[in-house]
């Protein structure tokens, strides 16, 4: 019997535990598609919980796309979802380096803190929570590309605590280490602020776009981030079927 999942944080719910487990297990490709998850009395043995959690927490899989639910048969592991069906996340240095321009970034400011109410409600945690607040500009063939501000909850990624992001920015670093599950994104159009118009070096008032995201792993909440583009910088395409397949890039 396995009394907790392994690194299972101590103040998650026992059913976010269990999710996080199995979650690490697929993402991990231990459990490759197709493959039967144990039963709900299995996993109530294994994890000496009751049905209810084992069941709620297959339940969130399933809501994440990460198992097929199937009466009287189990569940399985899902095939991965086409990358057409969402918005994909970019990783900005690989977008840049993709056009042949020189890259580089700069952390304009690193502070780890307790989380403001303004700043809880973006991240969705508890004010006073620990998070990482990051302001990091990327340049393109030396121009401002796009400013990113962004705040990591370190509770769910606590070595974010540590890293100075000197090797790599930290989308890219996030990426690299931190699967997630779910994602949330919300453009718009905005006129930059004197702030934001000195640090993309464009006069204030320039139309811009805003890419706000929030990522998810197992339910608890890895990051919020806010990347402003200048106009005339960046673009989102998506191209749509009548049978409801689209793609979608940047």
């Amino acid at each position: 019997m396995t009394a907790r999942p392994p690194g299972g944080a101590e103040d998650l719910p026992r059913y976010a535990e269990i999710r996080r487990d199995l979650e690490g297990r697929i993402l991990s490709g231990e459990w490759p598609p197709g493959y039967r998850v144990p039963s709900e009395f299995e996993l109530v043995e294994r994890y000496g919980c009751s049905r209810m959690t084992v069941n709620k927490a297959l339940s969130a899989l399933a809501a994440a796309g990460l198992i097929n639910r199937r009466r009287r048969s189990g569940s399985f592991v899902a095939a991965p979802r086409s990358q057409e069906t969402v918005l994909e996340i970019h990783d900005i240095q690989a977008e840049i380096a993709a056009t042949g321009k020189p890259y580089r970034y700069e952390v304009l400011d690193r502070a780890a803190r307790p989380a403001t109410a303004e700043e809880a409600g973006r991240l969705g945690v508890r004010p006073g929570a620990q998070v990482l607040a990051l302001l990091v500009r990327h340049f393109a063939d030396g121009r401002p590309f796009v400013v990113e501000d962004r705040l990591v909850d370190l509770a769910t990624v606590p070595e974010a605590l540590d890293e100075p992001f000197a090797a790599a920015p930290p989308g890219t670093w996030l990426i690299g280490r931190i699967p997630w599950t779910e994602a949330e994104h919300c453009i718009e159009a905005v006129a930059a602020e004197a702030p934001l118009a000195r640090l993309l070096q464009v006069a204030k008032g320039t139309p811009c776009l805003t890419v706000e995201r929030k990522t998810w792993q197992a339910g608890s909440p890895v990051t919020w981030v806010r990347l402003s583009y200048p106009g005339d910088r960046h673009r989102l395409v998506a191209r749509f079927s009548p049978a409801g397949g689209r793609r979608q890039g940047a």
